[in-house]
């Protein structure tokens, strides 16, 4: 095949192709044959077979490779051949460079820019002004927990004495019994 005219390349490969083809088939039929073979020869027929068969995998990717680089010889000798025969001339008048165009996009780019900064600047104020609502909030709940437990501390407070004052009028109702009894006793024992 390295060997082979220019012009004769293309049927050689052919050919080749051609005979790798007819080997597959022999190998697929050689394949059915060797699981006839009698056990003990099968598995060495099963391996020759095989290693045939890697042997044509091994032709094909070498033939793909030649036909690749064939292929690129000639697509580069193509544009060699084109570029030999383009004939340069000289740039129209119209040629321009976009300048324009490029301000526009570098003013757009530096207004971007500016109005970013200042999403930032108003980010932060905010940020910093709910940091400031924070500590306050937290100042707030902390009074709130302390009357909280003052309310408590006075329910608390006035539950004993309610309770203390119950107590006392029991007491003082118990006393007063008493006071009128023994009053009475004597009364009657001292009469």
């Amino acid at each position: 095949l390295s060997s082979a005219a220019n012009p004769s390349l293309a049927a050689v490969e052919n050919e080749i192709q051609a005979r790798i083809d007819d080997i597959c088939g022999s190998l697929q039929r050689l394949e059915v044959l060797c699981s006839k073979e009698p056990p003990s020869r099968r598995q060495n027929a099963k391996l020759r077979v095989d290693q045939l068969k890697y042997d044509v995998q091994h032709l094909r990717t070498a033939l793909g490779n030649f036909r690749h680089r064939r292929q690129a010889r000639e697509q580069q000798e193509r544009q060699r051949q084109e570029l030999l025969a383009r004939t340069f001339t000289a740039n129209d008048s119209a040629t321009s460079i976009p300048i324009d165009e490029s301000l526009q996009f570098n003013e757009s780019l530096q207004s971007a820019h500016r109005g970013v900064d200042e999403l930032l600047g108003s980010g932060t104020s905010i940020l910093q002004g709910l940091r400031d609502q924070r500590v306050t909030l937290k100042g707030t709940q902390k009074k709130l927990l302390d009357v909280a437990n003052m309310l408590g501390l006075s329910n608390t407070v006035m539950r004993l004495i309610e309770k203390r004052a119950l107590q006392d009028k029991y007491l003082m109702a118990g006393g007063m019994l008493l006071t009128c009894l023994l009053m009475l006793l004597v009364v009657q024992y001292l009469t």
